[in-house]
């Protein structure tokens, strides 16, 4: 499962959350992320249909790090900078908004934490660096997480279930789970990749079986994410840090702009084949990207970065 490296990094009250917040509304929401299904009965279909319709309208991002913002923690300042500013937020924005979308809704949600895996080391970080999500429908518990980004994404709930397969649009995904700690793997597919910088040249990259994080579930609050929150948006080895990212899924993909890289990806476009499309955009060129293909106007100049080793894909 690769080895831990030392040094890296109740059933819901839905009246609560009004009490919380008067000023946060769940219809405000849904316009956001364009949902007008139902949403009286919290089933499966309904978590499934609100979760694709909340990761293909708000982006996975961290542009904030890099205009001179910070990232806050509470969920009203979470609100409004996703619904009402209309921007992203990487996975403690993403899925403690969509905490408490679901328990508004009466679903049972607990908070999780997850160690991501860092290939360059070959390991797991040594403390939780991210937050997801357990609902329980039916006496089944389903993994949900709307922050994963980029081609880690999940399109769907995973049910919590250990050594089975649950193939999805992005790709294989498996839970497996070894002495009450639970691995998150993803099987991606084959990738055509074009440079379209030179048009006719391109490579083929093979099936690979991916490591995304480990996690137990243990429930979590969100206090106890405070100083990685801090921690990630300031150190200077911090994957976030060293890159600038906006990733936001589509019907059949996802498109990213990481530093002035930007990628678009067709899932299965042929024979079990992913394309991979990469263009490198000039300077004058990314903050008309980040409109048109993200839907993302920032207050403050963007300085766009993409010095760590680490790829997202």
């Amino acid at each position: 499962m690769g080895k831990i490296l030392p040094s890296l990094l109740t059933q819901p009250i839905i009246f609560f959350h009004h009490c919380l917040s008067s000023s946060m509304d769940i219809k405000e929401y849904f316009t956001r992320i364009s949902y007008q299904g139902s949403y009286d009965k919290p089933d499966l279909a309904t978590l499934t249909d609100i979760f694709q319709h909340h990761i293909r309208a708000v982006p996975f991002e961290n542009l904030s790090i890099h205009c001179g913002e910070s990232i806050e923690l509470d969920l009203e300042a979470t609100y409004n900078k996703i619904v009402r500013k209309n921007r992203g937020g990487w996975c403690m924005e993403n899925s403690h908004l969509l905490s408490w979308v679901l328990k508004t809704l009466g679903y049972n949600v607990t908070l999780l934490g997850s160690k991501f895996y860092v290939p360059e080391y070959d390991a797991y970080a040594d403390e939780i660096n991210h937050l997801l999500l357990k609902v329980v429908l039916d006496d089944k518990s389903y993994l949900v997480d709307g922050g994963l980004g980029m081609a880690y994404q999940i399109w769907q709930p995973m049910e919590l279930i250990s050594g089975t397969d649950q193939p999805q649009t992005p790709g294989v995904f498996r839970l497996l789970e070894e002495s009450g700690v639970w691995y998150l793997e993803k099987v991606k597919r084959k990738q055509w990749i074009l440079n379209q910088s030179t048009s006719a040249s391109h490579n083929i990259e093979n099936e690979v079986c991916c490591r995304i994080c480990l996690f137990t579930l243990q429930p979590r609050d969100i206090e106890e994410f405070r100083a990685c929150n801090a921690h990630l948006q300031t150190a200077p080895d911090s994957l976030f840090v060293t890159k600038s990212i906006c990733s936001l899924q589509t019907t059949n993909g996802i498109r990213a702009l990481v530093g002035c890289k930007f990628t678009e990806i067709k899932y299965n476009y042929r024979d079990n084949m992913d394309l991979v499309e990469i263009r490198i955009l000039a300077d004058e060129e990314v903050e008309k990207t980040l409109k048109e293909k993200f839907n993302i106007t920032l207050d403050k100049k963007f300085v766009p970065i993409n010095t760590s080793r680490w790829s997202l894909f």
